[in-house]
């Protein structure tokens, strides 16, 4: 008889081996003592255990039971017992066995791995029509002990990175350029955008009305020095296939099909009727109130030390995962590479993962293996710094990501009824809610690490930092 027990025990840190015999409501459990990171849990149920359990819900079927030639409820006990009575009993089985075991685990504070399975070879055969006492074993299992917590003598360096004049002036630029506009312009000059009139010269060629041609893309740049200066009116030669060198591009500025300019070599002409510039905006009052909104400076010498402030509060955040990384490699290094049950773990996966194929499970096992120590590390160090995460500090967290999301699209202050509203529905997806509760625990880890272990304090400019991520990656 095979049992589906779903009982979440989650992953904890070791406990010591012992070899245990108790009662629990009367019920025999016997644990073995722990071998090579695994024992034995065995649960004996007698008939005390379960027949007032049966019984109620026999008693629960007859009242409900509608069978012809008896009327409602008064259908007799012992035939609800000989048609329904092995299946209760095995239903109350299973559900007592899974209540005990999770209760014994808890009351023996057990640190297992994952959850306890079924030992075939140790439960006995059961037969549900005669026996009267039940005994069912698990397997359980227990990482080696390890101590991943840091200490002064652990040295973590946190970075402050410098934000100099040349990187709010880049930024202030970025802004202008985001919040500008497009003008017409008398004469073509580099990343001006043109229309125009695209004639192939042959007879019967391609024409095409009203094309948009931006020579700064082009691949050849003799052929994309031939607009340079050009007026509105001129009609300049040239030939798309050389200049783009991409079909694909080719395809799209005449509207036709990749294979209908696969052998596309002609010249063609472009009339050209308009010239459009991209005109940065001037940095004054109106492209503050675009970027800050109602919140906007005052003055530029006041929206440049906002667009500082700005950058210096990201460039900290950087900082921050930069520190993370480093902590995180320094507690894996101090728990070192401490023994797991991994037959256990193998068996255990398969078991809870009935899709995945055995060459699948021995291609990932090691990377799960390294994820597992990093999970127990982490839960280790929780216990010991009492951290705890809050329903508060994952919502804060989750506003961050949608802002940071806005941001991707250019839209740098949103308000926060709306950042409110997007998180909740990010927290609303499972996957996401659960690496985010895994974000807020690891940077909890981190910041109570600042107040353990030797820091040391260093700036750093924003291209050897750059340099520094490159080298870790």
């Amino acid at each position: 008889m095979i049992l589906f027990i779903e009982i979440y025990l989650g992953l904890f840190s070791n406990n010591n081996s012992h070899a245990d015999n108790k009662k629990t409501n009367d019920m025999q459990i016997n644990h073995s003592e722990i071998k090579d990171l695994t024992s034995v849990i065995t649960l004996t149920l007698q008939p005390a255990d379960y027949e007032e359990a049966v019984t109620k819900q026999i008693r629960q079927i007859r009242q409900k039971a509608d069978i012809p030639g008896f009327r409602k409820g008064m259908v007799p006990a012992g035939l609800i017992k000989k048609m329904y009575g092995k299946s209760v009993l095995a239903d109350v089985l299973n559900n007592k066995i899974a209540e005990e075991l999770n209760k014994y685990i808890e009351q023996q504070k057990l640190h297992i791995l994952g959850d306890p399975l079924p030992n075939d070879e140790l439960t006995p055969t059961m037969d549900l029509d005669n026996d009267t006492e039940f005994t069912f074993a698990f397997d359980i299992a227990v990482p080696e002990e390890f101590d991943a917590k840091l200490t002064a003598k652990n040295k973590l360096t946190a970075y402050t990175i410098t934000v100099d004049d040349k990187m709010v002036e880049n930024q202030v630029n970025s802004y202008a350029e985001r919040f500008g506009e497009y003008v017409d312009a008398d004469k073509a000059e580099d990343g001006d955008v043109l229309r125009g009139t695209l004639t192939e010269q042959k007879d019967g060629g391609i024409v095409k009305e009203n094309a948009i041609l931006n020579p700064q893309y082009m691949a050849d740049k003799k052929q994309a020095k031939l607009f340079k200066g050009a007026k509105v009116g001129d009609i300049i030669t040239f030939n798309p296939m050389k200049a783009f060198q991409n079909e694909t591009e080719v395809a799209s500025l005449l509207d036709l099909k990749k294979d209908e300019v696969k052998d596309l070599n002609s010249d063609f002409t472009l009339t050209l009727t308009s010239i459009t510039r991209h005109k940065a905006a001037a940095i004054d009052a109106e492209l503050f109130a675009k970027v800050y909104a109602a919140d906007a400076p005052k003055d530029e010498a006041e929206f440049r030390a906002r667009v500082k402030a700005e950058i210096e509060g990201n460039m900290a955040e950087d900082a921050k995962y930069k520190f993370g990384l480093d902590a995180k490699a320094a507690i894996l290094k101090k728990a070192g590479e401490f023994a797991l049950p991994e037959a256990f773990l193998k068996r255990w996966v398969a078991a809870t993962n009935k899709d995945m194929k055995p060459e699948d499970l021995d291609r990932d096992f090691p990377e799960m293996l390294k994820q597992l120590r990093w999970q127990l590390a982490k839960d280790q160090l929780m216990k010991e710094y009492d951290i705890k995460v809050e329903k508060e500090d994952v919502e804060a967290y989750a506003r961050e990501v949608a802002r940071m999301q806005f941001m991707q699209y250019g839209m740098m202050h949103v308000e926060e009824q709306y950042l409110k509203s997007f998180a909740d529905n990010i927290l609303k997806d499972e996957n996401q809610l659960r690496g985010i509760v895994e974000r807020v625990a690891e940077n909890k880890i981190y910041d109570h690490l600042r107040t353990v272990a030797k820091i040391e304090e260093k700036q750093i400019s924003y291209d050897d930092f750059g340099k520094l991520m490159r080298e870790n990656a």
